[in-house]
């Protein structure tokens, strides 16, 4: 069997989406991989390979939520960015806040996009088109 194109980290400490994004992206025909994290610290771990539960290897994808409780996600894509081993990893921000300010900081710290949960389709159907058309049209690190 062939490796996915990509694999997907899922950093979200809501439960119901993170399903919502799971269920989206299966009934969309996605065959990528999805590991959820529920909070930024969660997702180091599993980045660095050192949570044994969760692996994610290359290529990958983080899907990231903003206001997450212990690491939000500011405070992930730091950490991420100054990590030389992590620092390239794609992140697409996946959040509620419409806020200006909030979405200059996260392009600031080199996400891939910005994307609003609402925006995002019923059931995050536009997302799972999205994350397809982007396995297809990128190389990945």
């Amino acid at each position: 069997m062939a490796e996915p194109a990509l694999h997907i980290l899922l950093v979200e400490d809501d439960d119901v989406a993170a399903e919502g994004v799971v269920r989206s992206l299966a009934r969309a025909g996605c065959p990528f991989p999805v590991v959820w994290a529920e909070d930024g610290c969660v997702a180091l771990a599993a980045l660095r390979d050192e949570d044994p539960l969760r692996h994610v290897p290359r290529p990958r994808v983080i899907l990231l939520d903003l206001n997450m409780p212990r690491m939000n996600g500011f405070e992930f894509l730091a950490q991420l960015r100054a990590d030389p081993r992590l620092s390239d990893d794609v992140v697409f921000v996946l959040t509620t806040s419409d806020a200006q300010g909030d979405r200059e900081r996260a392009y600031q710290g080199h996400v891939a996009g910005y994307v609003l949960k609402a925006a995002a389709g019923p059931q995050y159907a536009r997302l799972a088109q999205m994350l397809l058309r982007y396995a297809e049209a990128v190389r990945l690190p």
